[in-house]
């Protein structure tokens, strides 16, 4: 596996823990502001940016 592949897991699970921070944050209805669904777009599409990575390198 190559160092590309191995910086977008660790880069991958640092933001999924972001998100379940935000969730914690608004249990137990996760009912979600502007500012918090903004937020939650933002960190998706980077985890999204990692896990295209992944596919890059891992399944050429």
């Amino acid at each position: 596996m190559s160092k590309r592949a191995v910086d977008a897991v660790f880069q991958a699970l640092f933001l999924l823990s972001d998100i379940r921070f935000l969730l914690r944050e608004t249990a137990p209805g996760h009912d979600l502001d502007e500012g918090q669904k903004e937020r939650a777009a933002t960190t998706l599409a980077k985890v999204k940016r990692q896990v295209t990575i992944l596919e890059e390198e891992l399944i050429r």
